[in-house]
């Protein structure tokens, strides 16, 4: 399991979609913090699913497709990567610090919560 920082977060994603690659951006947060601030990353597939919803979703989530996980600060995220890489996830990325790390270093409409 990889970190990816927020300050390049776009630029890697451009490159993963530069080399064929689809990535997913798994956000694991609860529906009413996506619904407070949320990312999009061009070239990124989105797909909600809350920490505790992960074990029993784990057919919606490709294998074989890089996964970027993101929560609040990086913690809920880095779990679920680790338990994705442990499940025979290869390709699993943390974003280290989370939305609100992208809120305060990339983009700042992006709300702070």
């Amino acid at each position: 399991m990889q970190q990816l920082a927020v300050t390049r977060l776009a630029e890697q994603v451009q490159a993963l979609v530069a080399e064929g690659h689809a990535p997913l951006l798994l956000d694991v947060r609860e529906p009413w913090e996506i619904a407070t601030a949320s990312l999009s990353l061009p070239g990124a597939q989105r797909l909600d699913i809350p920490m505790q919803q992960i074990p029993g979703r784990l057919a919606e989530i490709d294998p074989q497709r890089p996964v970027l996980a993101l929560c609040h600060h990086g913690m809920r995220s880095l779990q679920v990567a680790l338990f994705l890489e442990r499940q025979g996830y290869p390709y699993t990325y943390n974003i280290t610090g989370g939305i609100d790390a992208w809120s305060r270093q990339v983009d700042p409409t992006v709300p702070l919560y």
